[in-house]
């Protein structure tokens, strides 16, 4: 009988303001995910079973370490205690990675949008560092929309790193288009993500065509008001979602994430 999940070490933490943090860890060598998949984490407890909750997958599948994008609850039933991980702590892995975020899933098209708020990064990181996703668009628009600018986690990695990537740094450079967002300061791009669409600013600073359900698609992951909104003005615009496993559509949704 194969095993629920496996055990792995801590390797980096990194703590990027008092409410985000992100971890990496070993990787069971017979792990196997598609970029954009979720998967169960979690931590022993003694006298009780282990507390484990989705966490997308920040890495890619090519990549020897599992990387996860989190949160910090104070009161969280697995946030508050995983926010205290150091190098060398042990964490439980599950075996069964799933997920709707998923590039199978969309028809073919010319330009994808990725669209995360806050956490809702995470699968996204995964997916960019996939060749086929060059291979199968034009340009990659990553959109990251956060309340604080001290919340746009991973942008020297995103503006500068992956430029140099030893593998895909001439496709990032050619196909990427990466655009942090603030709501609630003054920064270079500003405002939600319903209102950049609806008003055709997001295409237009970015020099795109306005997006057209004919040629482009869509991933979403983020808060459920998020998800709700920008789904409903898809949809507007006579998107059509995959709403099953192995069916095309021209958008797809992340509904399961880590709130705890």
């Amino acid at each position: 009988m194969a095993k629920k999940y496996n055990t792995e070490t801590v390797i980096d933490v990194i703590h990027w303001n008092d409410t985000l943090f992100s971890f990496r860890t070993t990787r069971d060598v017979g792990l196997r995910f598609r970029n954009g998949e979720f998967i169960m984490i979690g931590l022993e407890q003694e006298d009780a079973k282990p507390i484990m909750r989705a966490y997308s997958i920040a890495s890619a599948n090519h990549e020897e370490h599992l990387e996860f994008f989190s949160i910090k609850v104070q009161d969280g039933a697995l946030t508050s205690k995983l926010q205290h991980l150091k190098k060398g702590d042990e964490v439980l892995i599950g075996s069964k990675p799933t997920g709707t975020l998923v590039i199978d899933d969309l028809r073919e098209g010319r330009n994808l949008f990725l669209i995360g708020t806050g956490t809702g990064l995470a699968p996204f990181l995964s997916i960019i560092k996939d060749p086929e996703t060059y291979d199968r668009f034009d340009k990659i628009v990553l959109f990251h929309g956060v309340r604080f600018i001290n919340e746009v986690a991973y942008n020297k990695m995103l503006s500068q790193d992956l430029q140099e990537h030893e593998y895909l740094g001439d496709m990032i450079k050619d196909q990427l288009i990466y655009y942090p967002c603030v709501t609630r300061e003054k920064y270079q791009n500003e405002g939600r993500i319903t209102d950049l669409i609806q008003s055709g600013k997001l295409c237009t600073d970015i020099g795109i065509e306005p997006i057209d359900p004919k040629v482009d698609r869509v991933m979403m992951c983020g808060s459920p008001s998020m998800l709700k909104d920008t789904s409903r003005i898809l949809d507007e615009l006579g998107f059509e979602e995959s709403r099953k496993k192995g069916v095309q559509g021209d958008y797809v949704v992340e509904r399961a994430f880590v709130e705890s």
